[in-house]
């Protein structure tokens, strides 16, 4: 596959393959990225007739539509951005923000509207309410990554509006918690209320109690969203669901997380950088941990290193009293003289790192930089490419696991999300949700035995600041990390600067480009758009508005993240 090719595939935020046959009960797999209303296909002969098909058969398609496409972000090249990992091969993506235009596409949520429609039609409040609760979720995403954008005729295609017009991004945050406040009073009821089947629902077994806290949740995500640009309106949105935990439940245990976990019964359902199915080390390995997350890691001795992250294979060790250009593999390390870390210095304006345990790469480097000088492949038996890096642990290796999941929102980040709000005044305790925040995030990844430990230890112990939470938050965030991204640009935090070496631009991008088919189809409602955006110190006049560097309402006049 060429190296083009695949950064499309990669970059492209709604053109991610497929999870075919995600389950052998979802037998209307072939309906999951249709470009056309699901009633005007063609039908399988050995399939479901969608005009006759029972609504609880598209649950599924709409559940995993939606993961996958998070994860192809928080773990793809959003987990660059955000400085959780780096790539040291096809990294430009990843490392150094080299995006092409990309576009959307509302099949996810044409698969919603249908199954909204057919829960009305059959007075199936169950799932309507999902409907609801995914509409808005795949609508927020949307504008969330691009700014302005079509929502009230986005659906339009099967009546003949082919270019609909973009909503303000304003109407669309408030659009999305209309859907929210609807999809709560939906799933309100008792369980033996309402008639689901529970086989098909991969997410909460057609638990109704934690789909509803997952509506509120994402409420509560939304209205902290906005909170810099409408904070009456997020204040009273944010009470309204604090005062009222009876009516409004929150999900704040991480078994109630809205997550699954990837199946790996074949290529199409396994973990993105599994070898099972792919073979070629190539995939996994050019996954490395970055060196931002590594290091505070480290410092406070956090237990989900280990699970997320490889030791070095071998760790370099600076002897002075060697010869200057001594330079040699003793015991499993790489021993070296002064002079070779100069020279390193001096080419690369960094030092290098002498931990023995987890080393990071250095954010925005090229596939080349860390190797330099350093890699002589004839000393180690099979060494790899960067010996002296830490890749994504094995457990990446798997095409599936119990840890292997994607994740869509978390106990974790709601405590997080409660922390803060309790900072600003508007109700809780933050010390309280900041703990319970790290321990929900140590329950999804096994390491509850190390919580005691780890609140003990300087650093964590909570001392009542933005600052701690968001790095708390942007760490639990791993294999999450739009969702870091997105709090990054609201907060600032954590205090992130691009890398030094290979970065398009010297700061962070805020925005993914509007793309070809908006800018070619339906140009006079995207340039429409694009005015609408308020370009930056780091916006170019060869992109004009529409820049990654540009600021959506959302960020203009707040100061943030720069």
């Amino acid at each position: 596959m060429g190296h083009a090719r695949w950064r499309k595939i990669k970059l492209n935020f709604l053109k991610i393959i497929v999870m075919k046959k995600y389950f052998s009960i979802v037998i209307t797999c072939l309906f999951f990225f249709s470009c056309k209303d699901l009633d005007e296909m063609n039908i399988n002969p050995n399939g479901v007739d969608p005009a006759k098909g029972d609504v609880s058969l598209l649950i599924n398609t709409v559940i995993v539509s939606s993961g996958t496409t998070t994860l192809n972000l928080g773990f793809g090249d959003l987990a660059g951005v955000m400085q959780h990992t780096q790539k040291d091969g096809w990294a430009g993506g990843h490392n150094a923000y080299d995006w092409n235009t990309r576009d959307w596409s509302y099949d996810v949520l044409r698969n919603a509207d249908e199954m909204l429609r057919k829960a009305e039609e059959a007075n199936n409040d169950f799932y309507a309410g999902v409907a609801k609760l995914f509409m808005a979720y795949n609508y927020g995403m949307i504008t969330d990554l691009w700014g302005d954008a079509p929502f009230l005729e986005a659906l339009q295609g099967n009546i003949g509006n082919k270019k609909p017009k973009f909503d303000l991004q304003k109407d669309i945050y408030s659009g999305v918690l209309t859907y929210l406040e609807e999809a709560n009073t939906l799933l309100s009821k008792n369980q033996n209320d309402y008639a689901i089947n529970m086989s098909q629902d991969v997410l909460y077994g057609g638990n109704v109690a934690k789909w509803q806290k997952f509506a509120n949740s994402l409420a509560l995500r939304y209205y902290l969203r906005i909170s810099e640009k409408e904070p009456a309106i997020a204040e009273n949105g944010i009470r309204k669901i604090l005062s009222n935990p009876a009516i409004y439940p929150l999900v704040l245990d991480a078994a109630d997380d809205a997550a699954f976990v990837y199946p790996g019964v074949n290529s199409g359902t396994a973990w993105p950088t599994n070898l099972v199915y792919n073979a070629d080390l190539t995939n996994w390995r050019r996954y490395k941990m970055c060196s931002t997350l590594v290091e505070p890691m480290r410092a406070m001795n956090d237990p989900r290193l280990p699970v997320w992250a490889s030791k070095v294979d071998i760790p370099l060790v600076l002897d002075t009293s060697r010869e200057p250009g001594f330079d040699q593999i003793i015991d499993g390390k790489r021993v070296i003289g002064q002079g070779v870390a100069d020279e390193f210095l001096a080419v690369f304006g960094e030092p290098l790192c002498y931990n023995d345990d987890y080393v990071g790469y250095p954010p925005s480097w090229s596939e080349i930089m860390y190797a330099y000088n350093l890699v002589d492949i004839t000393q180690v038996e099979q060494a790899p490419l960067h010996p002296h890096v830490s890749h994504i642990s094995t457990l990446y290796q798997k095409a599936s696991d119990p840890l292997l999941k994607a994740i869509m929102l978390s106990a974790a980040e709601i405590h997080f999300s409660l922390a803060e709000i309790a900072l600003k005044g508007w109700g809780g305790n933050a010390e309280e949700h900041y703990y319970a925040g790290i321990k929900a995030s140590f329950d999804v990844w096994g390491v509850s035995d190390g919580y005691n430990a780890y609140i003990a230890t300087p650093g964590v112990v909570f001392n009542n600041t933005l600052t701690q939470i968001m790095e708390q938050k942007w760490i639990a965030a791993w294999s999450a990390a739009s969702e870091a991204w997105f709090d990054w640009r609201r907060t600032g935090l954590p205090a992130l600067l691009p890398g030094k070496k290979n970065v398009k631009r010297e700061a962070i991008p805020l925005r993914f480009y509007y793309g070809d088919n908006e800018l070619n189809y339906n140009s006079d409602n995207v340039r429409e758009a694009i005015e609408r955006l308020q370009m930056t110190n780091f916006s170019i006049e060869e992109e004009g508005k529409n820049s990654a560097w540009s600021k959506m309402w959302l960020l203009q006049d707040t100061g943030k993240p720069w």
